[in-house]
């Protein structure tokens, strides 16, 4: 059985899931709200929402420069509560009431909103989990304890590099794990050479948590190529670059990528 909280659970219940990150607040937190209703309709099965930060090590410039519009535009972390509040309530997002939403944010914004405080105020909004880049696996168990009282996931982030680590990570995980591609950051990519077969077996051989692929993905071929090896693809920068280009009007460009991303993982 899955573990984890129920709506990420049913995410990779029925098929490969289909994850799509946009960057909260970019270009503002209607159209944020308005895009992840278009995303919904096309067919994505989980939510990642970023957290703005000044420093997102992790990303390329594609969502880095989201960031910083987002932060200029004075997005905080409490707009993101309001804002998967309204999603939870709004009746006219298909699957709003229980889509899986999660935060994809840096350990700086939760350490100073108070760990504890987060995952009670992230409880009450409707959030299903959160991915915390910059936080080692090591270092996890506090976090990984708030997270858990309040019934969500921190969710695991396993890397090429991982080696001896990646049942130890897997192990402890829930909800789902996040395989990474390649190594640097996030962004498009032509070629992923990574043997991410051999990483995604490891993990199946201590753990029934689905995994995810992540980190370059853009295109319905590469999408159909990481579901044959996972259970479900990630794809954020492309996204973001969409948005980025379209601005407000963004959201019919966003239904036909992720529908045809969809239809490509089957």
């Amino acid at each position: 059985m899955t573990r984890g909280t129920g709506r990420i659970a049913r995410a990779f219940q029925g098929g490969k899931a289909f994850i799509a990150f946009i960057t909260g607040g970019d270009p503002s937190l209607e159209k944020t709200k308005e895009f992840i209703s278009e995303i919904i309709r096309a067919g994505a099965d989980l939510i990642e929402i970023g957290v703005p930060f000044s420093d997102p090590i992790a990303e390329g410039p594609v969502i880095q420069e989201a960031n910083i519009r987002a932060l200029k535009g004075g997005v905080r972390m409490e707009h993101l509560f309001s804002l998967v509040e309204d999603i939870r309530r709004d009746s006219s997002i298909p699957r709003g009431s229980d889509i899986p939403l999660v935060f994809l944010s840096y350990y700086n914004p939760v350490f100073h909103y108070g760990c504890d405080a987060f995952f009670e105020r992230a409880a009450r909004a409707g959030l299903d989990g959160i991915i915390i880049p910059d936080l080692p696996f090591e270092e996890q168990t506090p976090v990984r304890q708030s997270a858990q009282k309040q019934g969500l996931d921190l969710i695991s982030l396993i890397a090429p590099t991982s080696d001896q680590r990646i049942k130890d990570i897997a192990a402890a995980s829930t909800g789902f794990i996040y395989v990474v591609s390649s190594m640097g950051v996030t962004g498009v990519r032509q070629d992923i050479t990574t043997d991410l077969g051999a990483m995604v077996k490891s993990l199946r051989s201590v753990t029934p948590v689905p995994a995810a692929i992540g980190f370059g993905i853009h295109s319905p071929a590469q999408a159909s190529e990481m579901a044959q090896l996972a259970d479900g693809v990630i794809v954020g920068s492309a996204i973001v670059r969409i948005i980025a280009e379209h601005k407000e009007k963004a959201g019919p460009e966003l239904f036909n990528y992720v529908k045809k991303m969809k239809d490509a993982i089957g």
